[in-house]
């Protein structure tokens, strides 16, 4: 299934996409950024420079953390974070929507998978 994915190029070093969201999404869901990354399959130091990064984008801060003590540190979003991730997701939808026949055009235009070519030179060799 084709999906669109948005990346916001804010100047030279300032990006915003689809992993830094999805990252912000599992922070919100696990309440951490570790529990975060390894949901994303990442190990936290990438997951904290990517986080960081992106909390220092914006003037107001995307998240909030407290140090961990007996059961760990947290990490919550803050109402802007939220705001964030529903802005960037509303933009992809409405992406997907507005180009709903150009992404079916080049669906029809894809070349067969590795696998299916097989299957499909299988049947025309015994045709």
């Amino acid at each position: 299934m084709t999906r669109v994915t948005i990346r916001l190029d804010f100047d030279d070093v300032r990006h915003l996409g689809h992993g830094k969201i999805r990252l912000l999404e599992l922070i919100a869901a696990h309440g951490s950024i570790s529990s975060a990354a390894r949901a994303m399959g990442m190990s936290y130091r990438r997951a904290w420079l990517l986080a960081d990064e992106t909390n220092r984008m914006f003037r107001a801060p995307v998240f909030a953390t407290r140090l961990g003590g007996k059961g760990g540190g947290q990490a919550q979003l803050t109402s802007f974070g939220r705001d964030l991730i529903d802005l960037y997701r509303r933009m992809e939808a409405q992406a997907a929507q507005r180009f709903g026949a150009e992404i079916g055009a080049l669906e029809a235009a894809l070349a067969a998978q590795a696998g299916e070519s097989a299957q499909t030179d299988a049947s025309r060799d015994s045709a």
